[in-house]
């Protein structure tokens, strides 16, 4: 005779065989179609940003090569003149003019543009007090439009009520002719494009001093380092990828000056101020030669190109070795 445990035990109907990888497999498919539905979301809007970058970034430059072998004035049909533009240029004597002006302006703003940034960061770097307040007034010229910034420089230097011939004359010293003498106009240019960009190049400094490591300075002053040991056996080393990367992006921002000679010289005295860029606007927009404009711009691109792949090329055998 069973007992009513056994009884009901027998009593108890079967238990149906477990689908223990149904859930799972559940789980899995969830993830997948979820992870489906990000990478497609996220390569949507990399699709769109991607169109948007070739729309005004890479056809503009496709069709600037393009327009750089034709005769385009937007008037007439475009018509294509091979080399013929290139020619053009090379035979306009203010080419050659324009090209060296660059240079002088490119080096003259590299020993004061690439120099004063950097001691800047060092001064700032030391003072203990009212950082913040130091750090705002050399950053807020950045702050001001390039045209405002070159419209208030150019009534600095006017030689009648300017503001330096004023406060010349007001202790005795003669003024001078600082935009209307083909001696001075150049370096006055580069002083204000110093003034103007160097705030941006100040902070980018101090964010890289700021990354040193304190022990080094102490160790050197231990070692009674002055100032200048300090700097070139502690900052410079520390800084040097800084301070070579923001040479190559000086030089080619150098390369592309136009605001401060159109709006303060127009050019002048005696085509002293003439820059590639401001005769690449002459032949666009005064000439209404686009097709020569855009040759002179290719020109300047495949420049730049070369100089950067072999400065970057000297750079990294430098760090090689």
């Amino acid at each position: 005779m069973s007992s009513p445990r056994s009884s009901s035990l027998l009593a108890w109907p079967a238990a149906k065989p477990s689908r223990a990888g149904r859930p799972a497999a559940t789980g899995e498919n969830t993830k997948l179609r979820r992870k489906l539905k990000e990478n497609l979301t996220a390569y949507g809007l990399l699709c769109a940003a991607l169109v948007v970058f070739a729309l005004f970034s890479w056809y503009p430059i496709v069709r600037g090569v393009l327009l750089s072998f034709q005769q385009v004035d937007f008037v007439n049909a475009p018509t294509w003149v091979g080399f013929d533009n290139f020619a053009k240029l090379f035979e306009d004597p203010l080419f050659g003019v324009a090209w060296r002006n660059t240079l002088l302006f490119t080096g003259l703003a590299l020993v004061f543009g690439f120099a004063v940034p950097f001691l800047t960061a060092v001064l700032l770097n030391e003072i203990r007090h009212a950082k913040a307040f130091f750090r705002l007034a050399v950053y807020l010229p950045v702050m001001l439009p390039p045209v405002v910034t070159a419209l208030m420089w150019k009534w600095f230097y006017d030689p009648g009520p300017g503001l330096f011939n004023s406060a010349l004359g007001a202790v005795g010293l003669p003024g001078g002719q600082w935009l209307d003498s083909s001696g001075t106009a150049m370096l006055s240019l580069v002083f204000v494009s110093t003034w103007a960009n160097m705030g941006s190049t100040t902070l980018i400094y101090l964010a890289a001093l700021g990354t040193i490591p304190g022990e080094l300075y102490e160790a050197a002053e231990l070692d009674g380092a002055g100032l200048w040991k300090r700097l070139r056996h502690v900052t410079f080393p520390q800084t040097r990828f800084v301070l070579l990367v923001l040479l190559l992006l000086q030089i080619v921002a150098t390369m592309q000056v136009f605001t401060e000679p159109y709006v303060m010289t127009g050019g002048g005295p005696d085509d002293s101020t003439v820059t590639v860029l401001l005769l690449l606007y002459r032949y666009a927009f005064v000439y209404n030669d686009f097709g020569s404009a855009s040759a002179m711009s290719l020109l300047l691109f495949v420049a730049l190109g070369v100089f950067s792949a072999w400065y970057v090329r000297l750079t990294r055998k430098a760090d090689q070795s």
